[in-house]
């Protein structure tokens, strides 16, 4: 089989790519999958978010090697494993990110992807809707392939969290992913008439009604190299090795765990490690593997002391009925993904834009769907996201069936510690206001007994979890960068014909979930894959706090 362009990956950005490069007929596209479908309830149920990233149908299955600063614990590193990556099992949450994170990628050498020039990508993926409660209409789009809507938010809690934040000083706004970042507002989310709007309902499935659109179901084992170009990807499916050609470019979009192995397996990497493994060096990329990042949270849970919140459905009647009524009507609890309030803070005075997000759920419930055994609760997932900390992605072996091994390194600097106490002492002061009057209960974690910073320390050592935010495994940068792995148009530095395009590729993590960054890459690779012109920058400049440099509200 042959192709004009090979996309190794089906994700947030792997099925962008395969919509636009199959848009004008003129080029054929293989997409090669590892995973399976993504038909049923679990994953085209928003509310049944908790289940696909724990299945092993639909989940790589992959987790951190024991992470020294969080007392030895080995975190879940749920990657998808099917039809649309990730996207399919993530938790649905859409956040472009701050402008001054992609300005400070144009600074880092990613020229080009400062926020005036990526603007007009989010616009040309997004179809918004505001549901009625406000936004910000010219800073959106309307008329791209990704839905995205905002929940009901009927349950009184989700107002009582944005008024509490009013009342304890902070800003309000009505389009987190508008002018205005930093506040209290809406959340938004990939949802669409009831259902998980992933990027294989909104991009892949499009591109496969093409005739120069091909799914390939398959292990993608590594791209093949021939005189310093690729010229196709070696694959396994049904326990025979073949190869793929690709006439004009191989585009790796993996994520940022399998795409390193995919590189290093393919002899792209640092020298010492390729040696180590006995794999022929194609060329020498020391930053394959590294710069990996992620975001950690907290769940900060209150007891409710009225009986409003999910957990009246967290039986086996009430979950019953929830699948029935979705099923049904695309309506109810099942169509949302329930986080539906949000927050972006700054930590502290001198600090520019946010560096805290908060995401607010109406129940007291683990993401592996643990509820709190107290009951009736609310909760907030609040983290601290620019951490110093960085990990990497190495391999085990050179056989492209063993896993990567995964170190994130978490919380290795003190500001680290620093920052999450913050977050713990500045969400109880949150859940401390007047609006919370009617509903709170006692904390259940992590408990008021908790106060001193060694206390603390202790609860973060042992509940802090991902938010299952990695990226940075492949940084752009400038092509005279000896860390950069891809210049800024995505084309892997020191060989010819190959270019990686997904979250691996972020030089620095953005301040929210990833998803929307991701199809963000998959939009703009596109166009330079096909040589077109950029879309014109627009210089939309954002809100900054006027007291950033005396206040954090």
């Amino acid at each position: 089989m042959e192709a004009d362009y090979i996309i190794i990956g089906s994700g947030s950005a792997g099925s962008a790519m395969a919509y636009r490069l199959t848009e004008d007929g003129k080029h054929s596209v293989i997409v090669v999958e590892a995973g399976g479908t993504d038909a049923g309830p679990f994953i085209q149920m928003p509310g049944a978010l908790s289940y696909p990233m724990n299945m092993k149908r639909y989940d790589w299955g992959y987790q951190s090697e024991p992470e020294p600063h969080l007392g030895g614990r080995r975190l879940a590193t749920p990657r998808g494993h099917v039809i649309g990556g990730s996207s399919s099992i993530n938790g649905m949450v859409y956040v472009r990110g701050h402008a001054r994170d992609y300005d400070h990628w144009a600074e880092s050498g990613a020229a080009g992807w400062a926020y005036a020039d990526v603007l007009p990508y989010f616009k040309r993926l997004e179809n918004w809707h505001d549901g009625g409660h406000g936004g910000d209409p010219s800073w959106r789009g309307k008329s791209g392939p990704l839905h995205v809507t905002r929940g009901k938010r009927d349950n009184p809690l989700f107002h009582a969290f944005v008024e509490a934040g009013k009342q304890a000083g902070f800003e309000i706004t009505p389009d987190y992913n508008g002018e205005k970042q930093e506040g209290f507002g809406p959340m938004e989310q990939t949802v669409w008439k009831g259902r998980r709007w992933s990027t294989a309902n909104a991009y892949l499935k499009p591109a496969l009604k093409r005739q120069n659109c091909t799914l390939v179901r398959a292990f993608a084992r590594r791209v093949v190299v021939e005189n310093g170009r690729v010229t196709g990807v070696e694959i396994e499916r049904g326990g025979q090795v073949e190869t793929l050609t690709a006439r004009n470019e191989v585009i790796v979009a993996a994520s940022s765990i399998n795409t390193p192995k995919i590189l290093l397996l393919s002899g792209i990497g640092p020298a010492a490690q390729l040696a180590e493994h006995g794999i022929d060096m194609v060329a020498n990329r020391p930053g394959v593997g590294e710069n990996l990042q992620d975001h950690l949270e907290l769940y900060i849970q209150q007891a409710s002391t009225q009986p409003i919140t999910l957990y009246k459905y967290w039986n086996l009647f009430g979950k019953a009925w929830v699948g029935a009524l979705w099923l049904l009507t695309k309506n109810g609890p099942g169509a949302s993904n329930q986080f539906e309030s949000a927050a972006f803070l700054r930590s502290k005075p001198g600090v520019d834009y946010p560096d805290i997000q908060y995401h607010f759920l109406p129940i007291a419930v683990r993401y592996d769907g643990k509820a709190a055994a107290e009951g009736h609760g609310f909760q907030a997932h609040v983290g601290p996201m620019r951490s110093p900390s960085r990990g990497s992605v190495t391999l085990r072996s050179s056989d492209p069936k063993q896993p990567p091994k995964i170190v994130f390194n978490y919380m290795s600097h003190e500001q680290d510690w620093s920052d999450f106490r913050h977050c713990i002492r500045l969400t109880r002061e949150v859940f401390g206001q007047a609006a919370f009057d009617p509903y709170r209960g006692k904390e259940i974690q992590p408990g008021a007994s908790l106060q001193s910073d060694e206390e603390l320390n202790g609860f973060i050592r042992e509940h802090a979890e991902s938010a299952y935010h990695p990226c940075g495994t492949a940084r752009m940068g400038r092509a005279d960068d000896p860390m950069a792995v891809v210049d800024p148009e995505c084309r892997v530095i020191g060989v010819e014909g190959l270019r990686v395009a997904d979250s691996s590729i972020f030089p620095r993590i953005t301040n929210g979930n990833l998803n929307a960054p991701s199809i963000l890459v998959g939009e703009k690779a596109s166009d330079h894959i096909l040589g077109r012109t950029p879309l014109p920058p627009e210089n939309s400049e954002p809100w900054i706090n006027p007291r950033w440099q005396t206040s954090d509200r």
